[in-house]
């Protein structure tokens, strides 16, 4: 083959690769293990962009270098197939979830007629060294039925603080028994009820699950949610934005639902403490310490008639501040508290306040809203009537939903004080800073600033011992005691959709029972009806055949009317739930026994490098450490931490096209005009103007639209006049967005593989710029990069044909090759992917250049190109005469002989003036380098038989002869 053909080289690899299964990794081997995985993606009709691939492309090259450092590679790939994004692809197109998820992965052509690539086609042109035979799809049952297993797990599981791990729920039987709760440490909700052994054992069954529900990892609870009806089921807050939902951006109300919920609160400290070990970034570690939110301070009781109102704060020591208290409109007192005056004005202030999500409360600093509820509550130490208000500012999920507010040092405090001064309920700001003047603002110090109007804690402060004292004194009354808190709550898991996991639970009397994992998988029913609805009831509702008979351990028609059947829960599993725990699935993912295997664990331990987006910060990596962490307390994994290293590829941005519409005048009617980029609007009546997105496949490399295209795409604009430059073009202008089909500004990889092929498209996602960084793409500069594609090629290759010589490389060669071993593997090891690139074509330039047709040189070059552009380094290792894949062979070691100077050029000069230049020896002793200097017939020619007056030498600078 004389010139490059990508199409021919890349397909006949990529067969080889699959029929041979280059990459599959064995789970048993003498080599050092190394676990490279991406986070997988959900499997939507549109396909992968070229945006998609980045961090895919990066985790292969690594991969491909660690096989070729001698390592046993683990890289596996699936597809987190379960959840929201598959589910309401499938509703927009009208099909069953479960069908176009399976076309979305494969391929083929969906009920419209529209062709699907399917992810795995797409995945396989690039090139990527997946072991498939690991493939995992978290809608799969094989793989769901031990989600399900976990999830049974969690249920028959308590957090021991003492302990301070997961243990199991029978030994917390057995410890009930034994002494009922005396010394249990627990972590579950405050103040739960009290009993002896005796009154345990007296408790019938029910009573006793009941309790015991109290404590379990996973749990029942009635909590405020945010429900979105567009999507017609519960979100988390990390899949809200701006007060709607992520996708699809429906909006979102809180309302108290019945939900399955996650005490992931109760590994609050390890889950912080754990970052510390992790190789992750700064920034990403930072918003998991925010999320989790550690304070230390004070719970505080305040009486109101027969209720009790807990508050934490950090800042006990200003207890005497308190001026009023604010509840969360969703407080559970609110109604029980209210006056009948203020009953109108709380029920309005809580209706529009459900219309706002917790994240949109706590973004907005600048509103400031609330009502006064009409009732008191009385101050725990000083006796005082404590104003009680609601306000969207406190959160129900946070803390405990109150607050005591301080305005004299809080801002928000202040500024909700100085907004309702004057009004019933609101009374004078409380200064218990002495000498400080607070007119203006409120101090929030924690400094040695002495308290005033503070009883017992007069002249001392915060640095000084006040807080300790505070607490002190809160404990000895009865009405507080020091604690230490956290942000994060515990995490909703239940979904009101059709495309989840089931539960594997029925219910008794009223309680949750879980079936035997000897039974599992619990398999999604079929139904008439998918779609979820506005008002919260679950699809599932809708299935016939959707009931538990614990006498067969089967699931059977809803009318069986037998004694021994039970309703299954009808609520879906979130779409975090498979992703929680899939990166040990891949480690024995043929295991039908058993999850996977104790020694394929021991043997992966964890993952050594993950790649994936940002976007993930919070959720995915918080619920995932939490189960790893959980797995870990019972046994089952012998790691805490699921992902040792991890890296965050930037986003890959869009080059939007635009054409350029005007409204005029004509007439006395509006028409629209299209005019070019560049092209001035003469003569024309012009009401206004708007940017429109235009198909950026319609547009050529010089920015060039084809007009009749767009006209046929947009059939609305049929009769549109296009206004064109003098040669008939028309140009449109370019801008630089995410990349969205909403934007039509999508590049597929096909298109690039078929026109440049898939080296190139690696080459040149890796040459955007470092990989954690947001670039944009530009097809018209992957012309320079398939350039280099062809150059290599032609490096091997003379007019006859492929032509490599055994001669010796020269000096020359042998340095270029050397110091592009060393910077490729710098750069490998240090994640900078787009400086090799670089690096390569230098390379290739300087062996083009030193005319280079060395074995010696271009063996090892192939080596070092193949982890980058793997398919065209593959033909070349195969033409120079190996039968076995370049994967095998070692990377190639550097030599820094080969960059040691032999020579150096020197400036000959004559009287100060520099006249030409020498290459000399640099190991050579000044009296000889003189000598070799005089000898040489320029420097005689330059004296021209006049005498040398002085020789001036600085070896390894000048020569310098002063000649008279």
């Amino acid at each position: 083959m004389l010139l490059y053909d990508h199409k021919e080289i890349e397909a006949k690899w990529q067969k080889h690769w699959a029929t041979n299964k280059t990459f599959k990794a064995t789970n048993n081997s003498d080599k050092p293990k190394f676990y490279a995985l991406d986070m997988f993606p959900y499997p939507s009709g549109a396909g992968l962009h070229v945006g998609h691939p980045l961090g895919y492309i990066a985790s292969d090259i690594v991969s491909r270098y660690k096989r070729h450092k001698g390592f046993n590679v683990l890289h596996p790939m699936g597809y987190d197939s379960f959840g929201l994004p598959a589910e309401q692809y499938a509703i927009q197109t009208g099909q069953h979830p479960a069908e176009t998820t399976k076309t979305n992965i494969e391929g083929g052509t969906d009920k419209s007629g529209n062709k699907i690539a399917g992810y795995r086609n797409q995945m396989d042109r690039i090139g990527f060294s997946f072991d498939w035979d690991r493939e995992v799809r978290t809608s799969s049952p094989d793989y769901y039925k031990y989600t399900q297993e976990i999830f049974i797990m969690l249920f028959d599981s308590w957090y021991d603080n003492d302990a301070d791990k997961a243990q199991p729920i029978s030994l917390l039987e057995s410890r009930f028994r034994e002494s009922g709760t005396n010394n249990i440490n627990a972590a579950t909700e405050e103040d739960l009820r009290h009993f002896t052994a005796a009154e345990w054992n007296a408790f019938t069954e029910k009573e006793q699950q009941e309790i015991l529900l109290d404590y379990r990892l996973t749990f029942l609870a009635d909590t405020e949610v945010n429900w979105c009806p567009g999507l017609g089921t519960v979100l988390a807050n990390d899949e809200i934005v701006n007060g709607v939902s992520e996708r699809g951006g429906h909006p979102v109300v809180r309302k108290k639902m019945r939900q399955w919920m996650m005490r992931i609160s109760a590994f609050a400290e390890r889950l912080l403490t754990g970052l510390e070990g992790l190789d992750w970034a700064e920034s990403i570690k930072e918003i998991q310490r925010n999320w989790i939110g550690k304070s230390v301070g004070a719970m505080v009781s305040f009486q109101l008639d027969d209720h009790k109102i807990d508050v934490f704060t950090t800042r006990p020591d200003t207890i005497y501040g308190v001026t009023f208290m604010t509840l969360a409109p969703e407080h559970e007192l609110v109604d029980q508290i209210t006056t009948a005056a203020q009953k109108d004005a709380v029920e309005a202030y809580k209706k529009a306040t459900a219309a706002r999500s917790e994240r949109e409360r706590m973004a907005d600093v600048k509103t400031i809203s609330g009502v006064f509820t009409g009732a008191y509550a009385t101050h725990p130490l000083s006796g005082e009537p404590v104003p009680v208000w609601i306000g969207d500012y406190v959160l129900a999920g946070y803390g405990t939903g109150a607050v005591m507010a301080v305005p004299c040092g809080d801002e928000r405090d202040y500024a909700f004080a100085n907004y309702f001064a004057g009004q019933e309920g609101m009374p004078a700001i409380k200064n218990i800073f002495d000498g400080v003047d607070i007119s203006e603002e409120a101090y929030g110090a924690k400094d040695r600033t002495p308290l005033c109007n503070s009883d017992f804690l007069n002249g001392m402060s915060y640095q000084t011992g006040a807080m300790a004292a505070a607490i002190e004194k809160l404990e000895e009354v009865g009405s507080g005691k020091g604690k230490t808190n956290y942000r994060l709550r515990d995490a909703v898991f239940s979904r009101q959709r059709y495309w989840g996991e089931p539960f594997p639970v029925y219910y008794k009397d009223g309680l949750p029972q879980m079936i035997d994992s000897k039974h599992l998988p619990i398999a999604l029913p079929e139904v008439d009806e998918y779609l979820p609805t506005e008002d919260g009831a679950p699809p599932l509702g809708r299935a016939t055949t959707w009931s538990w008979c614990t006498q067969e351990n089967k699931v059977v028609s809803n009318d069986d009317d037998r004694d021994c059947v039970y309703p299954l829960e009808l609520n879906t599993m979130p779409g975090w739930a498979g992703s929680s725990w899939y990166m040990f699935r891949y480690m024995d993912a043929n295991n039908e026994n058993e999850m996977f295997s104790k020694e394929a664990q021991e043997y992966w331990n964890n993952v050594d490098l993950y790649i994936g987006g940002s976007e993930h910060a919070t959720g995915h990596l918080l619920y995932s450490r939490f189960w790893v962490k959980l797995l870990h307390d019972l046994g089952k994994v012998t790691v805490e931490e699921p992902f040792q290293k991890m890296i965050n590829q930037g986003m890959i941005l869009g080059e939007s096209a635009f054409v350029k519409e005007l409204e005029v005048e004509v007439d006395g009617r509006i028409e629209k005009r299209f005019i070019s980029q560049g092209v001035k609007a003469k003569d024309l009546n012009i009401k206004s103007g708007r940017k429109l997105h235009a198909d950026v496949s319609l547009v050529n490399l010089q920015n060039e639209l084809d007009m009749e295209a767009f006209k046929a795409w947009r059939p609305d604009y049929a009769s549109t006049e296009f206004i064109t430059a003098e040669d008939g073009t028309f140009k449109v202008s370019r801008e630089v967005e995410k990349m969205s089909k909403s934007k039509y500004n999508v590049v597929s990889p096909d298109d690039i593989c078929d026109q440049y092929g898939a080296d190139t498209l690696r080459l040149y996602e890796m040459f955007l710029g470092p990989l954690e960084q947001a670039k944009p793409w530009n097809t018209a500069g992957i012309t320079g990069v398939y350039g280099f594609m062809k150059k290599l090629w032609k490096l091997y290759h003379n007019d006859n044909g492929f032509s490599v010589s055994d001669e010796k490389a020269s000096p020359d060669s042998m340095k270029t090759l050397h110091k592009t071993i060393k910077k490729v593997q710098d750069d490998i090891e240090n994640f900078s992917f787009n400086t090799s690139v670089s690096s390569f074509m230098i390379a290739v330039n300087e062996l083009t250049a030193q005319k280079c047709n060395s074995r010696e040189v271009l063996e090892p070059l192939a080596v070092l190109v193949s982890p980058y552009a793997p398919h065209i380094a593959e033909e070349l290792w195969s033409l120079l005469g190996h039968n076995e894949s370049i994967s095998e062979a070692p990377f190639p070691v550097f030599d820094e002989k080969h960059l040691v100077e032999s020579s150096k050029t020197y400036p000959i000069s004559f009287n100060g003036k520099m006249k030409f230049t020498l290459d000399l020896p640099v190991d050579v002793s000044k009296d000889e380098l003189e000598k070799m200097v005089l000898a040489n017939e320029k420097v005689q020619q330059q004296l021209g038989g006049k005498q040398i007056r002085k020789t001036i030498i600085v070896p390894g600078k000048i020569v310098n002869f002063v000649v008279g």
